[in-house]
């Protein structure tokens, strides 16, 4: 499988519909008691584009970057607009948004991380698709301005000097999601004013 580090247009990804999934097998006992376990440790996005088209050129679009990554062939980049900063979609990206990890003196490669939380409970998400230029830098509550780079195809962050023990690594970014169209059909119907539309346009997010 490969990945086109391209992504999907913005003016259509605005109107989609869709968010996060997980996969829970829930047992009912005889008493009317459950036992639910998850099947999945972590949770994948889908998505429906169909809502976005409002123009004729919006339909050309997308039947273009359609056959441009030969339906589910091939991945590549979505905008969540309802979820694609370190922080809150309504505020500004700081240095200080997601903890990275601790310095040890040796590790230098820290993973970008997105973590969810309510109330005790948290789920941290990897983030593999930093949007390039948007990823800043803290060691110990202070930016570093250089001495690191981010790899955008994985979302690690390399320092040129170990950061030392028990010093913070944090981080702020936006990013997108990793996705793949999840049909390889569009089902493209023309109406009389020759506006079009596409019944369903699914994209589900790639894990690997």
């Amino acid at each position: 499988m490969t990945f086109h580090d391209v992504r999907f247009p913005d003016n259509i990804s605005r109107g989609a519909r869709g968010g996060p999934e997980r996969r829970t097998q829930i047992v009912e006992l005889a008493s009317g008691d459950e036992e639910r376990n998850a099947s999945w440790a972590n949770s994948r996005r889908r998505y429906d584009v169909s809502y976005g088209i409002r123009r004729a050129d919006d339909l050309d679009a997308v039947v273009q970057f359609f056959e441009a990554r030969n339906g589910r062939l091939h991945g590549f980049r979505f905008k969540d607009w309802g979820d694609h900063k370190s922080c809150k979609p309504s505020a500004v990206v700081t240095h200080q948004d997601q903890l990275l990890g601790t310095g040890n003196g040796t590790a230098t490669a820290f993973q970008l991380v997105k973590r969810y939380a309510s109330g005790a409970q948290s789920w941290t998400r990897s983030i593999t698709r930093p949007v390039a230029d948007s990823v800043r830098l803290a060691l110990g509550g202070v930016e570093q301005l250089s001495g690191w780079s981010v790899d955008t195809t994985t979302g690690v962050v390399t320092f040129g000097t170990a950061p030392a023990a028990g010093v913070t690594v944090r981080a702020g970014f936006e990013f997108d999601v990793p996705v793949r169209f999840d049909s390889d059909a569009l089902d493209v119907t023309l109406d009389i004013e020759r506006l079009g539309s596409i019944t369903s346009i699914p994209l589900v997010e790639i894990r690997r």
